[in-house]
């Protein structure tokens, strides 16, 4: 499995491990989980998220790791910087220009924290 997220990494040019890192905080790796939020898959893509992706089936693991792919890198294009792309990944691109950073609700901040750690274990 982790062959399909590094090529996309470098298909997207992201930082070398980090899809990687969202994916094990995402997911787990679970390809089919659902988040009481209704986030599908390895990446975790909202239904709308992945239907802009252009992804058909969430619950099919390279397609649902290749939109991660593309949303994470247009976040840091955005964005300029992993921590606000990671909190426009987590909390959403309008949450982020909102709050101007990165938002102060109880799951954003926690969430960067644990993808850098995940990153920084790499």
């Amino acid at each position: 499995m982790l062959a399909f997220i590094r090529a996309a990494e470098m298909r997207h040019a992201l930082p070398s491990g980090l899809l990687e890192a969202l994916v094990e905080v995402e997911s787990a790796y679970q390809p089919f989980v659902v988040s009481r939020a209704g986030a599908i898959g390895l990446a975790q893509l909202m239904p709308a998220t992945a239907k802009a992706l252009g992804v058909l089936n969430p619950f099919d693991a390279r397609a649902n790791v290749e939109g991660g792919a593309r949303f994470l890198r247009a976040m840091l294009d955005k964005f300029g910087s992993v921590s606000l792309a990671l909190a426009a990944y987590n909390a959403g691109p309008a949450a982020v220009l909102r709050s101007r950073g990165i938002p102060a609700n109880s799951e954003t901040p926690a969430y960067i924290r644990k993808v850098m750690t995940a990153w920084g274990q790499r």
